[in-house]
């Protein structure tokens, strides 16, 4: 099936009518990121995705329906232009997209992410004219394509850990006339060749800052990055980077989430039921439901990445009403199990997990229960700590 005559006249007007909404949400205050949000057409970064069907399958798995515009041009152009992320690959795995295929469930590790959420994070990392700019993961290329568009190609440089990724998404960047530095690296090292740069933005997270970023950043630029960890607790901060190489930032509000570097992605821990045989038959009470650090709210989300910034290499699932705490490095595991009034605990292992995370959150109250944005973070000398004045440190995980 070939492309319908009037795909660039669609293309437009969609895209036109997707700038005038970010820019009514306030996304879009700066007039040079619009003028790039309307000049870069995003279909040409997404010939394929993935979106979920209205129900799961028999195993409650989510179904993801392959589109193309070959498949339905309509679905196709329309999500294009939306302001929604487009799973582009599941587990590694390159799609044909001349013959796309139903998935059943798998992880997401690559996507095109919403258009607000890009934005958002080159005007937060506080990109101007004339900054030079390291963007980790390149994924589709419609984020390196704005930033092609508002600092010119020569500025910017975009690196991808997966080479096939980075060749679709180079297709299309070259084919659009935007000529930025791309390579195949690990965005944990940063792109030495390249250094130093005004900004380091990054489109996965990591568990903790990267000590090559910091060596890659002029004093007084800045690194904006998702922290997250094997809790699947996230937070965003933007950091300013000393003369010294030390590095100080405020986490900034908002539920984002990114794919973790590989890299840092959770090692697989097994059955929970084994990690659960072991532990100490007496249980004790705990005045702290596993719902605070849980449940589907932004506090909860906030909670989450304290958290696990106290258990760093703690991870959680629900089985039936027990929750499941394990970690794979220590050895040690926990179990919350509803009681007659509240929750009871079980613990074993080197590190009580659930102790230490009934001590952030007994901190966390104590302290009034301050928002996401009171909080710093701080890099010097190898360490990393999240601070607050009310609280005690909270350290990362070492990078």
């Amino acid at each position: 099936m070939s492309m319908p005559a009037d795909l660039e006249t669609d293309s437009v007007r969609l895209r036109e009518a997707m700038a005038k909404g970010l820019a009514a949400d306030g996304v879009l205050a700066d007039p040079a990121w619009r003028q790039a949000v309307e000049a870069v057409p995003r279909h040409r970064f997404v010939p394929g995705f993935y979106l979920p069907a209205d129900e799961r399958d028999e195993q409650g798995l989510t179904v993801w329906e392959p589109v193309t515009a070959e498949l339905d041009y309509g679905r196709w152009l329309a999500a294009a232009y939306s302001d929604t992320t487009l799973i582009t690959q599941f587990d590694g795995e390159e799609p044909d997209w001349k013959a796309p295929v139903v998935r059943h469930g798998g992880a997401p590790t690559s996507s095109s992410t919403l258009p607000s959420l890009v934005v958002r994070m080159w005007a937060d990392a506080e990109v101007t004219d004339g900054h030079t700019v390291l963007e980790i993961g390149t994924g589709t290329g419609y984020s390196t394509a704005l930033a092609c568009e508002r600092l010119g190609s020569a500025d910017v440089t975009s690196i991808e850990v997966d080479g096939r990724r980075l060749e679709q998404a180079a297709s299309a960047l070259y084919g659009l006339g935007y000529t930025p530095t791309l390579a195949v690296a690990d965005g944990l090292y940063g792109y030495w060749p390249e250094a130093s740069f005004d900004r380091i933005v990054a489109a996965c997270s990591f568990r903790a800052i990267p000590p090559a970023l910091l060596a890659q950043v002029r004093p007084g630029g800045k690194i904006l990055l998702t922290l997250s960890g094997w809790l699947y607790g996230y937070a965003r901060v933007l950091l300013t980077v000393a003369e010294d190489g030390t590095a100080e930032g405020r986490l900034l509000g908002g539920t984002v989430s990114f794919m973790s570097a590989r890299t840092h992605a959770a090692p697989v821990f097994g059955n929970p039921a084994h990690w659960a045989a072991g532990l100490p038959d007496k249980p004790r009470a705990t005045p702290h439901s596993p719902e605070r650090i849980a449940a589907a709210t932004e506090e909860a989300f906030h909670l989450r990445f304290l958290a696990q910034s106290a258990v760093p290499d703690a991870q959680m699932t629900t089985v039936g009403e027990v929750v499941h705490l394990v970690d794979v490095v220590t050895g040690s595991a926990a179990t919350l199990t509803p009681a007659s009034h509240g929750w009871a605990v079980r613990e074993g292992g080197p590190v009580k997990l659930w102790e230490r995370i009934e001590r952030v959150l007994d901190a966390y109250d104590t302290a009034g229960r301050p928002g996401p944005e009171t909080f710093t973070l701080h890099v010097y000398g190898g360490g990393q700590h999240l601070r607050h004045p009310q609280m005690p440190d909270l350290p990362l995980p070492r990078p």
